[in-house]
């Protein structure tokens, strides 16, 4: 069943091309789908578009729709093109009349915009959320081991003292920067576009506050031309804010594979959390680590895979939008799989201790000896250059004692000072105002 077919039979192989995946993908959309036409009918029938009867059966029936998604129970037929389709048929099946005039002032167009900005919501909250969880799991880390140096290297080669507590604190403070580039992602997901039709909005007297309202928007795409005009746009920007934790995620797991490995032997996993080879006994892979990094490589791509895709569009709706939910939605789920098995990963990870001791490593402290000279002082490029003969010549014999003590040093870590960033950029996405409004939607 099509809602826009009339008396023309589309050609087959023409249907399945332009269907494409478009079912399998729309099931992801299915819970907003029935969200979105909760909160459309009730406007509906604020403006006389349905009566108090008809609202009546279709929001029972819709709620009951609603759960049969959330138990896993709702399927598209085969006959039927897409998720939208699937929900007015089962609402005329079951109530008549009535199910058939909830598409009264809005387009598909509309209603996957709003679909999908109510999917994002949901997705940016279950990012967010196990964000967060990695970010404590880091800075509890960088606490615990805030005392054991390891080197720290510039063009991988060795350079200065570094230490678990610098390490773990880095990546912790990047994610604070991947969630404010998120929580532009949010506040663009978090605009309400249903009322713009086709594009160029309707006669009808529609009530875009009211939809806005019930579904928890802070606000709404004025125009509607912009409103369709977002579609990829809003793709794109929840793409390149993916994109910045993927990177985080990424360099973290190429340092993991660094260190694991035997020449550098600063960290292990236990055993049964590594993989081995089919010939050599002695093997203790990290394929977790090694496919993270390619995951997340994959997905920081997505913004131009995204902006390729919509590339000189000209306004307007086109079918070309259709795709991005076979590149977004897959991503989706591997950033969620991949900061989940990150976090659990690092809730198992073993640091060596006394990395330092090792002799190779006293080129380390050649900076701290220029600095102890120009503290007592010696001009900095005097001392440089002593320093740097005494190296060339044999005679370089370093103390070990570190005294770092400026803000966000190896002595004064500011994890603190971090967590607070990081509370007062998840404190902006206002997450619990929008469950209640959905919560009230669908009681």
């Amino acid at each position: 069943m099509k809602i826009w077919q009339k008396n023309t039979d589309v050609d087959k192989f023409v249907e399945r091309f332009t269907v494409g995946q478009d079912r399998e993908m729309d099931l992801l959309l299915a819970k907003a789908d029935v969200l979105g036409s909760l909160a459309h009918t009730r406007m509906l029938e604020s403006i006389g578009l349905l009566t108090a009867e008809d609202l009546n059966l279709v929001q029972t029936e819709l709620k009951n729709i609603h759960r049969e998604v959330e138990s896993g129970d709702f399927r598209i037929d085969e006959a039927v093109e897409d998720v939208h389709s699937q929900v007015e048929w089962l609402l005329t099946q079951r109530v008549g009349e009535a199910g058939k005039k909830i598409h009264s002032g809005r387009s598909r167009n509309d209603q996957v915009l709003v679909d999908l900005k109510l999917f994002f919501r949901d997705a940016i909250e279950d990012m967010v959320g196990l964000t967060e969880s990695l970010f404590r799991r880091l800075q509890q880390l960088s606490e615990t081991h805030k005392d054991k140096l390891l080197p720290g290297y510039t063009h991988l080669q060795i350079a200065m003292p570094s230490s678990f507590g610098l390490w773990f604190g880095a990546y912790a403070e990047s994610l604070v920067d991947d969630m404010e580039l998120m929580l532009a992602a949010w506040k663009v997901c978090n605009k309400n576009p249903l009322g713009s039709a086709a594009g160029y909005g309707s006669s009808f007297p529609l009530n875009r506050t009211m939809t806005t309202e019930l579904l928890g928007f802070a606000s709404l795409n004025h125009n509607v031309v912009y409103a369709q005009m977002g579609r990829g746009k809003t793709e794109r920007i929840l793409g390149q804010a993916m994109s910045s934790v993927a990177a985080t995620l990424a360099k973290l797991a190429m340092d993991v594979c660094l260190f694991i490995n035997q020449n550098f032997g600063f960290i292990s996993f236990p055993a049964e959390l590594t993989t081995g080879s089919s010939i050599m006994p002695h093997k203790k892979n990290p394929d977790v680590f090694e496919l993270v990094r390619s995951r997340c490589n994959k997905i920081q791509a997505l913004p131009n895979e995204i902006a390729m895709m919509t590339t000189n569009l000209p306004s307007g709706y086109h079918r070309d939008l259709q795709l991005l939910k076979e590149n977004l939605f897959p991503a989706i789920t591997s950033l969620k799989e991949c900061l989940e098995i990150t976090e659990f990963m690092l809730g198992h990870i073993e640091i060596k201790n006394n990395i330092l001791d090792d002799a190779k490593y006293s080129y380390l402290f050649s900076v701290e000896v220029v600095n102890e000279l120009a503290l007592k002082g010696v001009p900095f490029r005097e001392a440089y250059k002593e320093v740097g003969e005494s190296i060339e010549n044999g005679t370089f014999n370093p103390a070990t004692t570190l005294n770092h003590t400026h803000e966000g040093s190896i002595g004064n870590l500011q994890n603190e000072q971090i967590a607070e960033m990081m509370q007062a950029v998840l404190g902006q996405f206002g997450f619990a105002g929008v469950r209640a409004a959905l919560e009230d939607l669908v009681s």
